[in-house]
């Protein structure tokens, strides 16, 4: 997955950093409020040493800090930054996602804690106001880098 953080698509670069499962599970925790290690071990059921590369990855990456709560024994906790924060809508799409195609039996429900209405989670192109996934879209390479001014560009090329 590394070598997809240096891909020119977003998705890939991303997708390096949060793309597994325990990682995207320990930012839905996040969101709810869990801090401390020992709380997403016992909320994930996850072994400790994977937890410590999960936490240790996105706090080097910059969606999670660590802070120290306590000096004796030494303690921290993990939070949201801002780029942290930024991460809830992509969980929610996921959710819609898998509310329209993976439901079945009993499932977590998300509500409003202001209006206590459910949310029901819309990705939106900012630019049309079209929902995604309801217009055609057209996927464009980034651009060859151009010779600088002074060097002449070899025949057949841009």
């Amino acid at each position: 997955m590394k070598n997809l953080s240096e891909q020119p698509c977003l998705i890939a670069r991303s997708l390096a950093l949060v793309g597994d499962a325990w990682s995207m599970l320990i930012m839905r925790d996040a969101h709810a409020g869990l801090t401390r290690f020992d709380e997403f071990r016992k909320s994930l059921g996850i072994v400790p040493t994977m937890l410590t590369g999960r936490l240790s990855s996105l706090t080097e990456e910059g969606l999670l800090e660590k802070r120290r709560y306590s000096e004796r024994p030494p303690r921290d906790e993990y939070v949201l930054t801002e780029a942290g924060r930024d991460f809830l809508p992509v969980l929610f799409a996921i959710g819609a996602w898998g509310r329209k195609h993976r439901s079945g039996g009993a499932v977590t429900r998300f509500f409003d804690a202001e209006t206590g209405t459910e949310i029901d989670p819309v990705t939106i192109d900012r630019a049309t106001g079209a929902p995604i996934g309801t217009r055609p879209i057209r996927i464009a390479a980034p651009e060859c880098e151009l010779p600088a001014a002074d060097e002449a560009a070899p025949d057949n090329t841009l």
